[in-house]
């Protein structure tokens, strides 16, 4: 019975996760949503600066301190091991809910693209981003990377094996193509207003020092050379340019 119940929960927090992933989507450009990042009754402008950012380091918080071997190990003694994965997918869902829910609209125009072609490849650029984000999770382990092999294989008792270090198609280019998809998806929008300026800054500089400081430090720790050896071949976010520094060299 526990093993269900396990189950379920690592299910309800995969669905949570479609749906704050999906929402994403929508509130980042404005699309399809009931709330997007530039609708909604304008507060005065501090206000809405600092709620902002209040909820963005609230989510950089939640994020990175939860990612961190340290606290997974200490985590792993209270909730468990098969549900570790799946209440951080939970939780982190449920504080981009949050953001969506609590974000204070912030409407004058910093840019906007008038040329209605450049506009158009702009929001293709736009979904390409999230596309690169999704197809990013399959070429590593997606349902790994989301609990739900952790709870299968707890439903059969048997132990997940740790994920092998693989270099699959994007990441062939890039050493966190994930990452990079939601760099152009943050960025790439024809009309961008300080609250979606803020929101991609922000956002940007958080994913290059946990990036940078974080989660490559934990990689070399856990790999050693063979990440090392990874570094040295292949970019952090920008594809190719490894390739331009060996023949310069």
């Amino acid at each position: 019975m526990k093993n269900i119940l396990i189950l379920i929960y690592g299910i309800l927090a995969y669905i949570i996760f479609l749906v704050s992933f999906l929402y994403s989507i929508g509130f980042v450009n404005n699309f399809w949503v009931l709330k997007g990042i530039d609708t909604g009754t304008e507060i005065d402008m501090m206000t809405a600066l600092l709620t902002n950012i209040s909820l963005l380091s609230l989510f950089a918080i939640q994020h990175s301190v939860m990612a961190r071997p340290a606290f997974k190990n200490w985590w792993v003694k209270i909730i468990g091991k098969p549900a570790e994965r799946s209440t951080y997918i939970l939780l982190t869902s449920l504080t981009l809910l949050l953001i969506f829910w609590k974000w204070q609209p912030m409407t004058d125009t910093v840019w906007t693209v008038e040329n209605s072609t450049i506009a158009m490849g702009i929001q293709v650029l736009y979904f390409i981003g999230w596309l690169i984000v999704l197809l990013s999770t399959f070429m590593i382990s997606h349902f790994e990377l989301f609990g739900l092999t952790q709870i299968v294989d707890n439903l059969k008792n048997r132990v997940s094996k740790s994920p092998s270090f693989q270099v699959n198609y994007f990441y062939g280019l890039v050493r966190h193509p994930i990452m990079l998809g939601f760099l152009i998806a943050f960025w790439a929008t024809p009309t961008m207003t300080t609250g979606h300026l803020l929101f991609a800054v922000v956002t940007t500089v958080y994913i290059l020092i946990a990036v940078k400081f974080l989660e490559e430090r934990d990689l070399k720790k856990a790999l050693g050379d063979t990440y090392v050896s990874y570094q040295k071949k292949v970019p952090m976010l920008i594809p190719f340019t490894k390739l331009s520094k060996q023949q310069s060299l």
